[in-house]
């Protein structure tokens, strides 16, 4: 069930040619509609949830994170709810050399590729990475460096076919910088414009470039946090980012009500925000 493949120095440029290109545009054709799924950050509260979702209607999966023993656990579930295919893949994506290695591996496990779901992130300690740049840097590095490396080669990928849809899970904090979690914001404000334009580029290629902004969400990740038991359910959150991504939406915040927040937040005179405690 699992695969940890060991590191080795392979040209990006041929780990494209793994799949014939033939196969990789055939993507519509699989049995009963499965589509083929690749899961970055499979572990995550919000990814497990949504696949999930993937499981229960037949998807064929692939999952990438970094604990084994989570990850199988993960798999058995979904094989129980109806996948019709579970691969696992137990590696540290903050190691980007190994990134080409991992995603032809994935592709070649599933047969092709019709949906990347780019789930991987950190909240990190925002009062210590006010102080640390050891810690800035890890949330910089999880958040947005890994994430740019990976989807560098899956857009080469799904360009070449054209044909995908790559989902990326940024955050609302992206939207503006606050005092409260501005390196984390940093990260995903990178992330949210790197994401614009790749979609800028790559979308007359025929594939789907999804920026995904969700509020907070009831996870493992947020447990504890000030207020947690009023964040968005996160099979709630999941149900809508499947349907967002089955149509192929550009950007979809969830829940919906933070694109007008975060329009508002956005909208505030500098003078006036500088001194709001957010």
């Amino acid at each position: 069930m699992s695969f940890d493949p060991k590191l080795q120095k392979s040209e990006p440029q041929l780990a494209l040619r793994y799949v014939p290109e033939s196969e990789g545009e055939a993507a519509s054709s699989q049995p009963d509609g499965q589509r083929r799924i690749l899961v970055l950050g499979a572990t995550s509260g919000i990814a497990e949830a949504t696949c999930r979702l993937w499981a229960a209607r037949g998807d064929k999966l692939f999952l990438v994170g970094r604990s084994a023993d989570k990850l199988n656990a993960v798999a058995a579930d979904l094989s129980v709810r109806g996948a019709s295919f579970v691969d696992t893949t137990a590696v540290d994506l903050d190691d980007c050399s190994r990134h080409a290695e991992v995603l032809s591996h994935a592709v070649n496990a599933l047969g092709g590729l019709d949906v990347v779901f780019i789930a991987l992130g950190v909240l990190g300690d925002a009062t210590e990475a006010e102080h640390s740049f050891a810690e800035a840097q890890k949330i910089l590095q999880t958040n947005f460096v890994s994430v740019v490396s990976l989807l560098t080669w899956l857009a080469g990928y799904c360009a070449q076919r054209h044909h995908g849809t790559l989902a990326v899970l940024s955050s609302v904090a992206g939207d503006r910088g606050r005092k409260s979690n501005y390196v984390y914001g940093s990260s995903k404000a990178g992330l949210s414009a790197y994401v614009d334009g790749l979609r800028n580029r790559i979308d007359r290629e025929g594939v789907s470039v999804m920026t995904i902004k969700p509020g907070p969400v009831q996870t493992a990740m947020t447990e504890g946090m000030k207020g947690s038991s009023k964040f968005a359910d996160v099979e709630t959150v999941a149900a809508t980012l499947v349907r967002a991504i089955d149509k192929g939406t550009d950007v979809v915040y969830v829940p919906g009500i933070w694109r007008i927040i975060m329009g508002v937040i956005t909208h505030i005179p500098e003078f006036v925000f500088k001194n709001l405690n957010l």
